[in-house]
């Protein structure tokens, strides 16, 4: 490292948004890197902040991994379409990987798997489960989803409880729609998957989507519901030793992968994770396109994060 300048450069390369952006010789520069580290952070709640730094092109990007704080904000972002928020799920999992962080890597795999099953139900949705536009089919005559203690029901109370939140959700102030995404929409999505893959008492809560699609369905979200129990995702439940936890090694990390793709592999969806497709989880891509029955890569929006701050970089020494 020849300069201080080298130096910041090369954070800025690694996505290191948080430590470049302390030693920011601008303030544009750290109000880049506060919007870099929200994106690697994840947090979706915020990827919407207005940054005059940050160029258009990519604020769009990231509201499209938005989600949304009342019910009727405007765009949807994540609630439109899940798959760029999975992009970017893709990436930030890989940067933690090549950063050897990976305790957040897992908690990134976590929250990939709570929300898959509402990335299987997109194509039928038409939207990535905006409890704002829930098919009236739903509440069907017949329909058990959202009924609190029914005992014909497979889904646990938790799960009736949120089923039941989300239909009338809409309609609550912010304050209640926020508090709903923070606690129960995971769950919902759960609850849809039990619904069109699992329940031993089918009832009429997914007749408005036609017979043959909703078996091709039901295979995308069963594979959503073992993505979840995988050996994988379960190293983010790992017990804790004394008064800390336990942080996976790069080999246990490789070796919770592979016995997850064994698991996986029961179905032609499930035996997409066998793909060698590049990623430092080979595979995990491939599994998220053949859930999404569409494309999802691995997004470059931290890349080009990381690039504008290069450049500004560069203009200010």
């Amino acid at each position: 490292m020849k300069t201080a300048r080298d130096l910041l450069v090369a954070l800025a390369r690694r996505h290191a948004f948080a430590d470049l952006g302390a030693l920011a010789p601008t303030p544009q520069i750290a109000e880049v890197c506060e919007f870099g580290h929200r994106l690697l952070s994840l947090d979706a709640e915020d990827f919407a902040a207005d940054v005059r730094a940050v160029p258009p092109g990519l604020r769009r990007r990231a509201r499209a991994c938005h989600m949304p704080q009342t019910p009727r904000e405007q765009p949807r972002g994540a609630l439109e379409s899940l798959r760029p928020a999975y992009g970017l799920l893709l990436e930030v999992i890989a940067t933690r990987w090549h950063r050897r962080e990976l305790s957040p890597m897992i908690a990134a795999v976590h929250i990939a798997a709570e929300y898959l099953p509402l990335l299987a139900f997109e194509p039928e949705l038409g939207h990535a489960g905006d409890p704002a536009r829930w098919p009236a089919g739903l509440s069907a005559t017949g329909s058990r989803f959202g009924v609190i203690g029914d005992r014909e029901c497979d889904h646990t109370k938790a799960e009736q409880s949120a089923a039941n939140r989300t239909l009338r959700v809409a309609g609550e102030p912010p304050e209640g729609w926020r508090a709903y995404f923070d606690r129960q929409h995971s769950q919902v999505a759960g609850a849809l998957a039990v619904c069109v893959a699992t329940c031993r008492n089918p009832c009429t809560a997914m007749d408005w989507i036609p017979v043959e699609r909703r078996d091709r369905l039901a295979v995308r979200a069963r594979t959503a519901l073992a993505f979840a129990e995988t050996p994988l995702v379960r190293l983010r439940h790992a017990a804790p030793v004394g008064h800390g936890f336990g942080v996976p090694s790069l080999e246990e990390v490789l070796e919770a992968w592979d016995r997850s793709r064994a698991a996986l592999d029961k179905n032609e969806v499930g035996a997409a994770a066998r793909a060698d497709d590049g990623f430092p989880l080979p595979g995990l891509p491939s599994l998220f396109s053949a859930v999404a029955a569409a494309p999802i890569t691995p997004s470059t929006l931290l890349d080009d994060v990381g690039s504008h701050v290069v450049g500004l970089l560069e203009e200010a020494l």
